[in-house]
C-alpha cells in the first residue's frame, strides 16, 4: 500500500475536520482568512447597528494635561472615522484648553509635533458634571439618573458596537475621577453586566490608560457578555506619560507638563497612520503591546494586558472606531513602524516632574518661583505623610515584622483584589477620615487597604488604629477633603 505523503495526510485530516471546526482553526490562524458567512457572525458587517464611543478623562488640572489631550485625540479619532457626533460622548473637566498656564491658549496637542486636538470636542460632560454616577447612567442610557450635561446616553440597541476609552491615574481596583467619589473596580463591572443584561449591545471594547489597570478587570470581567479589554499596565504595576519634558522625544520648550500617556498614544497613533479596516483588534494591541513595552526592558513601560471575551479580538478596529478614508490604501505592517519612546514618566511621578520643571523655568526672585517651590514641596510632603502612615497603620495592626508583607501581599493571578469590596471602600473612608485624603498619588496604597480587609480586620479596629496612627489632618491642600472622600 502506498504511503501518503506528510502533506497529503494533513490535507485529508482537514477535509475531515468538521466545516465550522475547521473555520475557527483557520481564522485564529489568521483573522483575514474568513468566510462571508463569519464575518457576519463576527460582527464585521459594518452595515449592521450604530457605533457608539464614550470617551473619559478622569482628572483635573494642568498638571495632568496629558488625559484631556488623550481624550481629545481619541475623538479627532473617531470623528475620522466616521462616527456621528450623537454617537460620541465626551467627559472631560475641560480646565485645559484655556487654562492660563498653557502657552497656546484655546489649543490642545497630543504631541510634541502635533496639531490641535481640541478643536471641535463636544462638551457633554465638563467640571462638577464628570462623575461616577453620570459615567454610569450614560452607559447604561438611563437619561432618567443624569445630573448635569448634555444629556447624551449610549441609547444603544442589540446590534451596536460601543468603544470606551478610560485615561487617568489609578491605583490597584479604583480609577481616579476629578470630582468625589473614585471609580471602584467592582461597581464598575457590575455596570457592565447590566449593560450586557439589558441586551442593548451586540459587543464592546474598552480601552483602559492608568496605573494598575489590569485590577479592574482581573478577576471580575466576565469572558461570556461580549466584552473585549485591554489595559495600560497589569495589575501590579504604573503605567506611563510621555512627551514630557526632559525625555525624548520632548514637548516644545514652552511646555512643562506630560502631552500624553504612553500606552494611549501607543493605540491612537497605531490608529492614525493604518487602515482600520483590515487592521484586527489583536493586532492593534499587539502592537501596542511592543511599543508600550519599550523594547521589551519595561523600564520606562508596562505590560499591556487584555481581558474578557479574547476571541472578539479577531474583529477589525474598524467595527468599533471607523477609520480614516484617507489610509483606505494602506497596507498593514506587522512590525511597529511608529518611532519607539525611548524614555517615559512614571505617571505617579509625572506630577514631580511638572512642578520641577514649572519652578526651574520660572523667573529668579519672582511669584511664580516661589509658587512652584511651595507646590513641589507640598507634594513631596503629601507623599511622605501618606506612605508614612500607611506603613504605620500595617505595623500597628500586624506587627513591625509582618506588616509590610500583610500591606504588599498579591493574590494569586485570576483573583479579583479583594472578596468585600464594601470593606474595601470603608477602609478607605476610615483611612481619609483621620488622615486626609489619598489623592491621585495615595491610590497606589489601594492594595495595602485591601490587604487589611482580606486579613479580615474589622471596621472598629481600622478606626481605632487609624487614629492612633494620625493624631490630625495635615494642612497641605493636598491631604485636604475639600473634594470629599474618595470611597
Amino acid at each position: 500500500m502506498a504511503r501518503f505523503t506528510s502533506s497529503a495526510a494533513i490535507l485529508l485530516l482537514l477535509l475531515l475536520l468538521p466545516t465550522q471546526l475547521l473555520l475557527t482553526v483557520v481564522s485564529r490562524r489568521d483573522p483575514a482568512l474568513r468566510l462571508p458567512s463569519e464575518r457576519e457572525i463576527n460582527g464585521d458587517d459594518d452595515t449592521v447597528g450604530t457605533r457608539w464611543a464614550v470617551l473619559i478623562a478622569g482628572s483635573s488640572g494642568y498638571v495632568n494635561y496629558r488625559h484631556q489631550a488623550d481624550v481629545c485625540h481619541a475623538y479627532q479619532i473617531m470623528k475620522r472615522g466616521g462616527l456621528k457626533d450623537e454617537n460620541i460622548i465626551v467627559f472631560m473637566y475641560d480646565d485645559i484648553a484655556y487654562n492660563e498656564e498653557n502657552p497656546r491658549p484655546g489649543v490642545i496637542i497630543n504631541h510634541p509635533q502635533g496639531g490641535d486636538v481640541y478643536e471641535g470636542v463636544p462638551k457633554d460632560y465638563v467640571g462638577e458634571d464628570v462623575t461616577v454616577n453620570n459615567f454610569f447612567a450614560v452607559i447604561l442610557g438611563n437619561k432618567t439618573a443624569l445630573t448635569g450635561g448634555s444629556g447624551k446616553v449610549v441609547d444603544s440597541g442589540p446590534d451596536d458596537h460601543i468603544f470606551i476609552f478610560y485615561t487617568d491615574h489609578g491605583g490597584p481596583g479604583v480609577l481616579g475621577m476629578p470630582t468625589s467619589p473614585n471609580l471602584f473596580a467592582d461597581d464598575l463591572n457590575a455596570v457592565l453586566k447590566q449593560k450586557h443584561a439589558s441586551g442593548t449591545y451586540k459587543s464592546m471594547v474598552f480601552y483602559l490608560e492608568a496605573c494598575e489597570s489590569g485590577s479592574i478587570f482581573e478577576g471580575l470581567l466576565p469572558e461570556d457578555i461580549n466584552i473585549y479589554a485591554t489595559t495600560a499596565s497589569n495589575a501590579e504595576e504604573s503605567s506611563w506619560g510621555t512627551y514630557c519634558p526632559g525625555e525624548s522625544p520632548s514637548p516644545p520648550p514652552e511646555y512643562y507638563t506630560c502631552l500624553g500617556d504612553l500606552y494611549s498614544v501607543s493605540w491612537m497613533e497605531d490608529s492614525d497612520v493604518h487602515n482600520l479596516r483590515i487592521e484586527t483588534l489583536n493586532q492593534q494591541y499587539q502592537l501596542v503591546k511592543a511599543r508600550t513595552a519599550v523594547g521589551n526592558t519595561y523600564s520606562y513601560g508596562s505590560h499591556v494586558m487584555q481581558y474578557g471575551d479574547l476571541n472578539l479580538d479577531a474583529q477589525h478596529v474598524f467595527l468599533y472606531i471607523g477609520s480614516n478614508p484617507a489610509n483606505d490604501n494602506a497596507t498593514f505592517i506587522d512590525d511597529n513602524s511608529l518611532r519607539s519612546l525611548s524614555r517615559s514618566v512614571n505617571q505617579r511621578d509625572s506630577d514631580l516632574v511638572y512642578f520641577w520643571h514649572k519652578f526651574q523655568r520660572s523667573p529668579e526672585g519672582s511669584s511664580k518661583k516661589r509658587d512652584a517651590q511651595k507646590q513641589l514641596l507640598e507634594v513631596i510632603a503629601h507623599r511622605s505623610h501618606v506612605d508614612n502612615s500607611i506603613a504605620l497603620i500595617g505595623n500597628l495592626l500586624f506587627g513591625s515584622e509582618e506588616g509590610s508583607k500583610v500591606l504588599s501581599a498579591v493574590r494569586p493571578s485570576g483573583q479579583p483584589l479583594v472578596d468585600d469590596w464594601a470593606c474595601l471602600k470603608s477602609t478607605v473612608r476610615t483611612f481619609e477620615s483621620h488622615c486626609g485624603s489619598l489623592s491621585q498619588y495615595g491610590m497606589k496604597h489601594m492594595r495595602s487597604l485591601a490587604n487589611i480587609c482580606n486579613a479580615g480586620v474589622k471596621k472598629e479596629t481600622m478606626a481605632e488604629v487609624a487614629a492612633q496612627a494620625c493624631t490630625a489632618i495635615p494642612s497641605n491642600p493636598w491631604s485636604s477633603l475639600h473634594r470629599g472622600f474618595s470611597a
